[in-house]
């Protein structure tokens, strides 16, 4: 019985430490409006960032990967007789779609 009585009378006093240190924070002012007057100053640099680094690295990479599974796929034609289209298909596809997605992307965005 005085084990549960130690128990429960540290638990009330953890309790009221945590009431009596945590206090709640309210935000002086519009916090939307500045963060949506951040994003329309923003949006900008990011779309040129965006369409001028991230992705022309996108396409340097899947046109690397591309490439090397096109070759590695030749390969396994020279020994089995079978050329397996899928690995490249895809890689190409995908190529394609972020090579054209500078173009309509903002638009799907919204932005």
């Amino acid at each position: 019985m005085k084990k549960k009585r130690k128990l429960i009378l540290c638990l009330v006093v953890a309790l009221l430490l945590c009431l009596a240190f945590s206090t709640t924070a309210f935000a002086a002012g519009d916090v939307a409006g500045a963060i949506e007057s951040t994003w329309s100053d923003a949006s900008g640099q990011i779309k040129t960032v965006v369409n001028r680094v991230v992705f022309p690295a996108i396409d340097l990479i899947l046109a690397v990967f591309f490439f090397a599974k096109l070759g590695l796929s030749y390969f396994d034609y020279r020994k089995s007789g079978q050329f397996e289209w899928a690995a490249p298909a895809i890689l190409f596809a995908c190529l394609v779609f972020t090579l054209t997605a500078p173009t309509y992307i903002w638009s799907v965005l919204g932005m």
